[in-house]
């Protein structure tokens, strides 16, 4: 399969991207380096440096290859930044995994992983933590996630979106 990894330049996603090549898939990884590690990219994927959210830049890159999926691990994710900057959280997470949805959706895309997180359960009721457990997010980040969850699952019912969010409580 042919895969653009967005964040790939990350710490979950460097580690996704090299099992990916591993595994003989075509990888492609969008960042924009401003979090990411250039050296963290594994030698056997093309690297692409740019925004998520630049949806111009995005359907042309969506355009210029025949992508079999998408894994979506480019956002903020420190909880404590979203309660001081929560505007910046909803413009990176939000509105740029809508870009991506569209862009998606333009271009014949329809497989996502999106690297969601824990904190969509806020304080839970019970531990351990079973996906039955309410959602409800106690921060900007938290919600956020939850927020492209619902998306992701409006996506799936209107277009035919196969989508799956993974929900991580401790990535290391």
């Amino acid at each position: 399969m042919r895969i653009l990894v967005t964040g790939g330049a990350g710490y979950v996603g460097s580690h996704c991207v090299r099992d990916l090549c591993a595994a003989g898939h075509g990888v492609v990884v969008l960042d924009s380096l401003i979090k990411g590690h250039r050296a963290a990219v594994d030698s056997r994927a093309e690297r692409v440096v740019g925004d998520v959210g630049d949806a111009a830049f995005l359907s042309d890159l969506l355009a210029a290859r025949k992508f079999d999926g998408v894994m979506h691990f480019a956002a903020l994710a420190e909880v404590g930044e979203s309660v001081q900057s929560p505007l910046r959280y909803y413009r990176s997470n939000v509105s740029n995994s809508l870009s991506l949805l569209e862009a998606m959706r333009a271009h014949g895309v329809y497989r996502l992983v999106f690297s969601s997180s824990c904190a969509v359960y806020g304080v839970p009721p019970v531990v351990p933590i079973t996906e039955d457990v309410p959602l409800a997010p106690i921060s900007p980040y938290g919600r956020t996630k939850l927020i492209i969850e619902w998306a992701m699952a409006d996506c799936c019912q209107a277009w035919g979106l196969g989508a799956t969010s993974l929900r991580y409580f401790n990535a290391a």
